[in-house]
């Protein structure tokens, strides 16, 4: 190619890429807002009240209103168009953060106001975070990506964002108090809304769902129930993941902490041991961007499943040394960085343009109904049989979880798709990821 060539081309390459490139840059302005406030929020609860049980209750607040809206809007995702849910009520949540600093300033905060205020976060930013997800395979259709490609890089996102968000927040509030945090959460908002109404190409995220506008909410939100009725990859898919969230939850919440306060190595344990996982994830999401999808999905799923579950319970049951400890979360990081893109191409090539919103919700909040249990179970097992049976347990657990669930018929499915590939499924009748919010 010449130098004048070249300098054509360039231009032409950053337009083909701007869609996938634009919608990622939305992605982690707005994950980072939200992790940032997660260390933000409570820890404000904590100083403005004292109270962990307010502070819990704070969180409960968010959580289950995102869960719950966001199984339902499906329909409406499908309806509106995700582009516009997605800028709409990234404005909507940033209106929202922006107030709990604004009223606190004046004086009028109530607890029962923050309540209602962080209530509404969560419960725009599910529908936020379904219709970015289901934007993917068209930014990776428009830039010439593949798609598991496409849905690592969204993995690697997510990660980056987990990653420095906390980091970010922790610093931010020791330095500057929570309500700075709580400022730079609704600017994320922001900046993820004007990205998503400005910078991606016109004509991107358009409605999917062509119905005639008699057909009912109801009728439309079955449809996404009747689908995944039909497909038993995808349910086995959404059934596992649950329970390994689940497993996950309690995991993070009650072992990890009751481990490192048992143990003596305290909570900068917790810490190395997550920035450790976390770092070694970013780099099997990458590795999977870039390669996942020339592997043999199956063989390369279930070893990341193998790698990234049982073997963090079993190195805190054997009370390892914490360099052997640190070594396993580099491994089950590591893992756990080829999943997601393996999940989200997967889902993505199955489900029909039109039905994606829908179908995306549902498998989603069913992947994330068992978070919330994760940690009471975790501490009536640790009080009622001992912190090294409960890990043994929940190990093996999720040892069973994934490895029995490879035997089933359906998995051979997984292979196969590679060969339809997402493009001719969606042209058929222009009819996301389902629940895989791994680890």
């Amino acid at each position: 190619m010449t130098g004048e060539n070249a300098i054509i081309a360039a231009p032409s390459r950053v337009r083909r890429l701007r869609p996938l490139g634009g919608l990622l840059a939305a992605m982690a302005v707005a994950l980072t807002g939200t992790r940032v406030s997660a260390i933000a929020l409570p820890w404000f609860v904590l100083v403005t009240t004292g109270s962990a049980t307010q502070t819990g209750l704070v969180a409960f607040c968010e959580m289950t209103p995102y869960v719950v809206v966001k199984a339902l809007t499906g329909p409406l995702v499908d309806r509106a168009g995700p582009r516009v849910i997605s800028w709409t009520t990234d404005a909507a949540s940033a209106a929202a953060a922006g107030a709990v600093p604004l009223l606190h300033a004046t004086g009028l905060l109530s607890f029962p106001v923050l309540l209602t205020l962080v209530a509404v976060i969560g419960a725009v930013r599910g529908p936020g975070d379904l219709a970015k997800e289901i934007m993917v395979p068209e930014a990776a259709e428009r830039a010439r990506v593949p798609l598991e490609r496409a849905t690592g890089l969204s993995g690697v996102t997510e990660r980056l964002a987990s990653t420095l968000g906390p980091a970010a927040g922790g610093f931010m509030v020791a330095l500057l108090g929570p309500l700075t945090g709580l400022v730079l959460n609704a600017v994320c908002f922001a900046l993820g809304s004007l990205i998503i109404a400005l910078a991606l190409p016109r004509g991107m995220g358009r409605p999917a769902d062509q119905a005639p506008p008699a057909s009912g909410y109801w009728r439309r939100f079955g449809e996404g129930f009747a689908f995944l009725r039909g497909e038993p990859l995808l349910l086995t898919v959404i059934v596992m993941v649950g329970i390994t969230n689940l497993l996950d939850a309690a995991f993070n919440t009650v072992l990890l902490p009751v481990w490192a306060q048992r143990s003596g190595n305290g909570p900068t344990a917790i810490g190395l041991s997550n920035g450790v996982w976390s770092a070694a994830a970013v780099a099997g999401s990458l590795v999977a961007a870039a390669v996942a999808h020339r592997m043999p999905r199956r063989v390369v799923f279930f070893a990341g499943f193998l790698l990234a579950g049982a073997p963090r319970f079993l190195v805190l049951a054997a009370d390892a040394p914490m360099w052997a400890v640190l070594a396993v979360f580099a491994g089950s990081g590591a893992g756990g960085g080829f999943l997601n893109p393996i999940l989200g191409a997967i889902a993505f090539e199955r489900v029909p343009h039109g039905l994606r919103g829908r179908v995306n919700a549902l498998g989603d909040s069913m992947a994330w109904a068992g978070i919330p249990l994760g940690g009471l179970i975790a501490g009536a097992a640790v009080v009622t049989l001992g912190l090294v049976p409960a890990l043994l347990i929940a190990g093996a657990a999720y040892f069973l979880t994934t490895n029995l669930a490879a035997l089933l018929p359906q998995w051979r499915e997984m292979d196969r798709l590679r060969g339809r590939g997402a493009r001719p499924r969606a042209a058929e009748s222009d009819v996301r990821p389902v629940g895989s919010d791994v680890l």
